[in-house]
């Protein structure tokens, strides 16, 4: 067994001795006329957290990870089946669209809501959402009850996916971060090979509404623990002196001053445009899908008018907003802007090479069905346990900035690799990609992550929560460009190469290999001239799609070297009660 740590990783701070009760109580007073309450109580709880409550608070983050991860996965693969029992397909890509579209919205809104209530607060509405949507899911007897569901669902899933990142970042030292963030990541280790085994049985022997229904119970049982934690650790805080002069803003303004003190505190102009500006941007970017007419119609042009004249009005409103949703005076830092610039251009980038990379190694590389869902999972696989690992040598060499660079640059020799190994049927080419493939999940250990803590340690505990919400809502902005730009690629692409490449052969196969290849193109054996034709053809189209993610990898890698590379420390962040040396 490994020694233990010199410090304690989980401490958020170092303290010479316990607090007393009458010191506890006065920073108590202090914080209350500077911070958010939801920071205030989180930070009396961290003050009296011992190494026992940080287990088992991390074992609840655990737990709730491992739930809704494997719910997503299932869920995801139950939807074709509920589909086509209610009878229409049609509603399935707009159902992804205004999930993501909730996703990127729900982010800054569910910080908010985790600063002004607390952070067991946010468990519970998510809790509150996460299974109102699943019933509506299980019992629909409509496609459109079904997506409503899924929607509601969306949003409770993305507030536990934002809770459980910022509760360790509320608790955990700078030089601990990466490791300990990466917690919620784990169970897909386990649930990327168990899933399809799950998902069958389900589905062998019963329906999946039940598939779908039986997580209100399961994901609610997972959540007990969590809350339990939270909950006894702030029951002592109060009985140490560490909440003795905390009042709620009920308590303080009374019923009618409360709610106009909520209305500005959860800064509702701002979160209404916030919503405007991604429901009326990413939608119509997603729903156009590259095709060209697309663009000149009304109800793409509309919408992404009415959104891009939003985003004025939304800086304008922040910048004089008395709570603001997005604090641009934090956002002039590299430190902050070059994360964000990262998490835009990573998605992006890999949506390029993975929103067909299951089309492509079924159809040009030849694949099993098994062996092309493994290898597109491969990417997750060793991003989570090269990141896992990373943490460790952080911790020890308590800098970033140098695993993100290198990172990055790896991210772009992988692509390298998708280009040169882009469709090829034979030992080699199958080998290729999957080494491209692995090389891009540790490169993806290696930098998302990271980026993500160094733009944590760089922020007042106050900022914590909504610059996290900010970062992650980032994340479905590059989703939504990157599932654009290679849509229109493929869309434009390949139904033109496939007419070039088949014409000596049989023209009139272009069309129905475009619609559906898993079953029209898997029919003709390798080596036949229709297959090396239209192998010939998605290579030419994955060609295009790779040279343009390694484009990308460019902007990407300056990104990384804007970024600060301050020395990690045992508190919760750089710039509270320490010089400004320190984050340069």
């Amino acid at each position: 067994m490994a020694a233990m740590p010199e410090h304690d990783p989980t401490r958020a701070e170092e303290q010479k001795g316990p607090a007393s009760p009458g010191q506890l109580s006065r920073q108590s007073s202090l914080d209350m006329k500077e911070k958010s309450p939801g920071v205030v109580r989180i930070e009396a709880i961290a003050s009296v957290m011992t190494r026992t409550d940080r287990f088992f608070i991390f074992f609840g983050v655990f737990l709730i990870a491992y739930a809704y991860g494997l719910d997503g996965t299932l869920r995801y693969a139950y939807q074709p089946t509920a589909s086509g029992d209610l009878g229409n397909h049609s509603l399935s890509a707009t159902v992804n669209v205004l999930r993501a579209v909730i996703a990127a919205a729900a982010q800054p809104t569910s910080a908010k809501i985790a600063d002004v209530f607390g952070r067991v607060e946010l468990i519970m509405v998510s809790v509150f959402f996460y299974v109102i949507g699943t019933i509506v899911e299980a019992t629909a007897q409509n496609i459109d009850t079904f997506a409503a569901g899924a929607i509601i669902y969306q949003i409770g899933y993305t507030m536990v996916m934002f809770l459980v990142e910022v509760v360790i970042g509320d608790i955990t030292s700078t030089r601990a971060r990466l490791l300990f963030s990466y917690i919620p990541a784990l169970p897909f280790i386990i649930n990327t090979w168990v899933s399809g085994d799950i998902s069958q049985a389900v589905l062998d022997n019963t329906t999946w509404r039940w598939g779908i229904g039986m997580w209100c119970i399961i994901y609610s049982a997972c959540a007990i623990p969590l809350v339990i934690s939270l909950t006894v650790v702030g029951m002592r805080a109060k009985r140490m002196g560490a909440l003795a002069n905390y009042k709620s803003n009920f308590q303080q303004l009374g019923p009618r001053g409360f709610w106009i003190d909520l209305f500005w505190r959860l800064d509702v102009p701002g979160i209404i445009l916030v919503i405007a500006v991604f429901a009326l941007v990413l939608t119509p970017l997603t729903l156009a899908g590259g095709f060209a007419t697309s663009w000149g119609k009304a109800h793409i042009i509309a919408p992404l008018v009415v959104g891009i004249v939003c985003i004025p009005v939304f800086i304008f409103w922040e910048l004089r907003a008395p709570h603001p949703l997005v604090p641009f005076r934090t956002m002039k830092d590299r430190a902050i802007w070059g994360p964000m610039g990262i998490a835009i251009l990573l998605n992006w980038s890999w949506y390029m090479q993975g929103d067909y990379l299951y089309t492509m190694l079924v159809v040009a590389f030849d694949f099993s069905i098994t062996s092309a869902t493994r290898i597109a999972s491969l990417y997750s696989f060793c991003s989570v346990i090269t990141g896992f690992l990373l943490g460790f040598v952080v911790y020890k060499v308590r800098r970033l900035k140098y695993f993100i660079i290198a990172g990055t640059c790896l991210f772009l020799v992988a692509f390298g690799l998708l280009i040169r190994y882009r469709g090829d049927p034979s030992p080699a080419g199958r080998s290729g990609v999957i080494g491209a493939e692995v090389l891009l999940g540790i490169a993806g250990g290696m930098f998302p992550y990271p980026a993500q803590a160094s733009l944590q340690v760089a922020l007042r505990h106050e900022h914590l929560a909504v610059m996290t919400g900010l970062y992650l809502a980032t994340y479905q902005v590059g989703s939504a460009f990157g599932n654009t730009v290679s849509g229109a690629v493929w869309t434009q692409v390949l139904p033109g190469a496939l007419e070039d490449a088949l014409r000596p052969i049989n023209a009139s196969l272009a069309a129905p290999v475009y619609e559906n290849p898993l079953v029209v193109a898997v029919g003709y054996p390798v080596g036949s001239p229709e297959r090396d034709a239209i192998v010939h053809a998605y290579q030419h189209t994955q060609r295009l799609l790779c040279i343009t993610g390694a484009c990308l990898c460019v902007p990407l890698i300056a990104f990384a070297f804007c970024l600060r590379n301050p020395k990690l420390n045992d508190k919760q962040n750089l710039v509270e009660h320490q010089d400004e040396e320190v984050v340069r």
